[in-house]
């Protein structure tokens, strides 16, 4: 009986964590990917204030944002658990086995890695849309003075 609670535990870890953060990373790229979409479909003559423009150009940004923050702190989520079960699994069995040591604290790095792999591309896409948000904003700046004058 214990033992197969204790390989549910390892299972949710391994299948939990490591399928909330290929979600987070799926709809990081989704969202990346209709972004830039949109910002190609955009025409800023369309747009009679700058402030309108913005929160258009802003729509899911921040969505990408939190998960490039989050993501770390979701795989960090998933170590503690994995090395919680493994000292639990080793206290519980009263012996101490380097094969299964081993196994539980690859586990745990496991999510640890997979929150990088997810936080990393996901900070890039943001960084990147943030940049194309900045040029498509100074371009209707500069069509804004050009009718003016």
């Amino acid at each position: 009986m214990e033992n197969s609670w204790l390989g549910w535990a390892h299972d949710a870890v391994d299948y939990g964590i490591i399928g909330i953060l290929v979600l987070m990373s799926v709809v990081s790229l989704w969202l990346f990917i209709e972004r830039l979409m949109a910002y190609g479909a955009i025409r800023i003559s369309d747009y009679e204030s700058k402030e309108e423009l913005e929160l258009d150009l802003g729509n899911n940004v921040s969505t990408i944002a939190t998960i490039g923050s989050n993501a770390p702190y979701v795989g960090l989520l998933g170590t503690v658990l994995g090395i919680m079960i493994t000292f639990y699994t080793l206290g519980d069995v009263g012996a101490v086995d380097p094969k299964k040591i081993m196994t539980g604290l690859a586990l745990a790095l496991k999510a640890t890695a997979m929150g990088l792999v997810v936080a990393i591309p996901a900070i890039v896409f943001y960084n990147i849309l943030l940049r194309k948000m900045e040029r498509i904003l100074a371009m209707w700046e500069i069509n804004a003075h050009k009718n003016r004058g």
